[in-house]
């Protein structure tokens, strides 16, 4: 972790991240209640509302960060602990898999996109040490829940939860939660309005974990899977 942080500050100094596209976001047009009454697209007809912390429901911010990154507070951006075992996973099928994936790292795949190779997870570690450097945590998580992708042309949470649910992403169901944690994993594939059933499933999976990580009882994972 040491040697990845001196890498990273090197790199800050003549290779900064790219973080523009997080500034690109749609504008929103708010009645005079600040009722969200409709956005405009950005590149590609995109929708993609800039994520608001404080009106998000905290209870979904927790259970996302145990789900996806439970050491997300306490890791430079990089999880070393993840980083072993999904080696040894490696070594084991030959594949690369996602599990070493801080939301960080994340974040950063979402700012400049790149192939599933071993060359790009390490510049997406490298990146995620510098994005640390220059966010805080917090910031982050409003980065990932903006640029994260929910299936057809939404990004963030704002707009996958307006369009799937109706309503800003501020009080959320345990099973909305568990939906909105595991679509950006794969969007297209777990899509509610076109693929309910894998959706249906990708949601009761993410439950699940909820109830192993230890922020959810299974009498209310059970309910939420009904």
């Amino acid at each position: 972790a040491m040697g990845l942080q001196a890498a990273g500050l090197v790199l800050d100094a003549t290779l900064p991240p790219d973080l523009s596209r997080g500034a690109q976001a749609s504008p929103v047009a708010l009645d005079r209640r600040g009722a969200w009454l409709r956005a405009l697209p950005v590149e590609d007809g995109r929708w993609r509302i800039r994520a608001d912390l404080a009106r998000t429901d905290e209870r979904f911010v927790e259970r996302l960060i145990a789900v996806e990154d439970a050491r997300f507070w306490r890791h430079p951006g990089v999880d070393p602990l993840a980083v072993v075992r999904a080696a040894g996973s490696a070594a084991i099928t030959g594949e690369v898999s996602s599990g070493a994936s801080t939301l960080t790292m994340q974040t950063a795949r979402l700012l400049t996109p790149r192939p599933r190779t071993v060359p790009a997870k390490l510049v997406e570690m490298i990146r995620a040490v510098q994005i640390e450097a220059r966010l805080s945590k917090r910031e982050i998580l409003a980065l990932y829940l903006t640029l994260a992708p929910y299936g057809g042309n939404l990004e963030g949470v704002r707009a996958a939860s307006l369009s799937y649910f109706g309503h800003e992403p501020s009080t959320l169901t345990p099973g909305q939660q568990a939906l909105l944690i595991a679509l950006p994993q794969s969007p297209e594939a777990r899509r509610p309005d076109r693929r309910p059933e894998a959706s249906r499933r990708a949601r009761d999976q993410v439950l699940d974990k909820m109830v192993r990580a230890g922020v959810l009882s299974p009498i209310e994972a059970a309910e939420a899977g009904e």
